[in-house]
């Protein structure tokens, strides 16, 4: 559980860094580059005891895949509430391959890894 959490939030810092400047276009580039690193370092300081964590529980792989899951979930938030862009239909169908490729990459076959 706690490796979930910890991406969790790893990940609403990272979307914050890499997106939150889209409302400040007036800003230079090197600033807005400068205060995403600020951001973004706090989200190094969660994934990385995140997937120290998770390993073992789960494969390197699939931490990824629960990473970008969580990404994605957290990022159509960030966009829904802080840049006011609603899901469409083709984003909506999008995500539902994505949980079906998580449904994929946990599927147990009964095999002994």
């Amino acid at each position: 559980m706690w490796t979930v959490i910890l991406l969790v939030s790893s990940n609403v810092f990272m979307t914050m860094a890499w997106y939150g400047h889209l409302r400040f276009k007036g800003f230079p580039l090197w600033l807005v580059i400068l205060v995403s690193w600020a951001i973004a370092l706090p989200e190094y300081a969660l994934q990385v005891p995140a997937n120290r964590l998770g390993h073992g529980q789960f494969s390197a792989a699939q931490l990824k895949i629960i990473q970008e899951v969580i990404s994605l979930s957290v990022f159509f938030i960030f966009a829904a509430i802080y840049l006011g862009e609603k899901p469409t239909l083709r984003t909506g169908l999008a995500a539902l391959l994505i949980i079906g490729a998580v449904v994929v990459a946990f599927w147990d076959d009964g095999r002994v890894n």
